[in-house]
């Protein structure tokens, strides 16, 4: 049986654990890509970045990697929309988030050749979802591919365990400038 191609969107190397195991398992051939416009600050950014390297390396997976600190896109993206300072749990951060990283996403994906593409935000329970699944859906229309959606929330802690065992960076909070302060920031 010859294998399936699918180009897999990353976030980090512990996310991608779980994805990439289950993805082969189902007999693809997984091409890695990393872009992440929205972490904050550089050195998280740095961070994750050669985790996701150190991890590829170890999973002998072939990646390509969008290396530029993309921050001022994700926030160009989020200046008209009035969010308020720290607004936490913000519906439109997220879908402006997903959609910049899926967009991409897709569009590298038609330009490597392949038809199929998904993400390891998928693999989070901490993710929404159905935000995710739709941006997925409506940046493979565009791009003239396809959106393989896969719950693979059932085997985040596995994946986290992995990840740990590499000796993995493993990030506390989402990557963007919000999310570090509703993780670390003062409630008050």
């Amino acid at each position: 049986m010859s294998e399936n191609k699918i180009f897999l969107h990353s976030c980090c190397g512990p996310c991608t654990m779980y994805p990439l195991e289950a993805l082969r398992q189902e007999g693809f051939a997984v091409q890695g890509y990393f872009y992440n416009p929205n972490i904050h600050p550089y050195r998280e950014f740095k961070a994750r970045l050669d985790s996701y390297r150190q991890m590829a390396a170890v999973q002998d997976l072939p990646v390509q990697v969008e290396e530029d600190y993309g921050l001022a896109v994700f926030l160009e993206e989020l200046q008209d929309k009035d969010l308020g300072v720290y607004q936490a749990k913000s519906a439109e951060r997220c879908q402006t988030c997903y959609r910049l990283r899926l967009e991409k996403a897709a569009q590298a994906c038609r330009q490597a050749g392949l038809k199929v593409f998904s993400t390891t935000l998928l693999v989070s329970p901490y993710q929404q979802h159905e935000m995710i699944k739709e941006a997925g859906r409506q940046a493979a229309a565009a791009a003239g591919v396809t959106f393989l959606y896969r719950d693979f929330r059932p085997g985040f802690r596995q994946g986290q365990q992995k990840a740990r065992a590499l000796n993995l960076y493993m990030q506390g909070y989402c990557g963007c400038v919000f999310s570090e302060y509703e993780r670390y920031g003062s409630k008050a």
